[in-house]
């Protein structure tokens, strides 16, 4: 299996003209920012919670910015090789195929590693030549030195709410990147989301914002993950297809937040209360 599929990497073309897409709502000053960044070749870190925009924040400032995004899902087992690249044997030798990475600071796309404290420590280190004034990518394998190419740009994201003690990010690599902080927007702000990707009225997104504004006060209650805009939209989508509006929450909402018993009845209960 090549470096590509065990990275689990996908290539977005950002497109230079049309309708603007991925939709995005900004709720700050996170746009601007991030521009600058871009245009001063500055490391950026999205941090929030699951579900709250980070990943369309990027597709949708990939395409802004026309430069082609490559997105990077760490895990546990990704490895350095996995991002650089490797040996690959064929039937006439051996041959080196670039990483993800790799390709991505020869072709001047933006890098997104998606939970990138999921990865190992020594996989992370690599990063580092990247994101200071060297802007360069030694390759231990090939001797080689990649200096990034204008318009490539690494970006990470992760969950602060994930953080454990051996899950976190070393000091000395968070302050190689500008921090911007996402969380769920306001409620007007995140029906009008909901509305736009689910598919529904205003008033169904608006209920469906109040239920999730009620739901994340369980948190208190054990819940170890509120739920996100992500599954405010998902049952939007069915109620969009004709799905009962409490059916369409039980199933894109509650089931997937708990299987703890007295919070999936509280969680129903809450249904029930929103959609009289």
């Amino acid at each position: 299996m090549d470096a590509q599929v065990q990275a689990g990497v996908q290539l977005l073309s950002a497109p230079a003209v049309g309708p603007e897409a991925p939709y995005y709502r900004a709720t700050g000053e996170e746009v601007a920012i991030f521009e600058q960044c871009h245009a001063r070749s500055l490391a950026v870190m999205l941090k929030g919670p699951t579900g709250c925009g980070k990943t369309r924040f990027i597709e949708h400032m990939a395409w802004r910015l026309g430069r082609p995004l490559i997105t990077i899902s760490c895990h546990d087992d990704l490895s350095a090789s996995d991002l650089i690249g490797r040996f690959l044997i064929r039937h006439d030798g051996t041959a080196w195929q670039d990483g993800p990475l790799t390709r991505a600071v020869r072709e001047g796309a933006i890098c997104y590693l998606d939970e990138v404290v999921e990865a190992r420590q020594d996989t992370v280190v690599v990063l580092h030549p990247l994101t200071d004034h060297r802007r360069m990518l030694p390759i231990d394998k090939t001797g080689e030195t990649v200096p990034a190419a204008p318009g490539f740009q690494l970006v990470v994201s992760y969950n602060p709410g994930y953080q454990r003690m051996l899950k976190d990010m070393k000091p000395s690599t968070r302050q190689r990147f500008v921090a911007l902080d996402f969380d769920f927007p306001p409620p007007e702000r995140e029906a009008e989301i909901v509305a736009h990707e689910g598919g529904v009225a205003p008033d169904v997104a608006r209920a469906l914002v109040a239920l999730g504004q009620r739901l994340r006060t369980l948190r208190d209650r054990g819940l170890a993950e509120v739920p996100s805009t992500r599954v405010l939209i998902a049952a939007a989508r069915l109620i969009g297809t004709g799905i009962g509006i409490k059916q369409a929450c039980y199933a894109a909402v509650v089931s997937p937040l708990s299987d703890e018993p007295s919070l999936t009845a509280a969680m129903r209960d809450l249904v029930d209360a929103t959609f009289v």
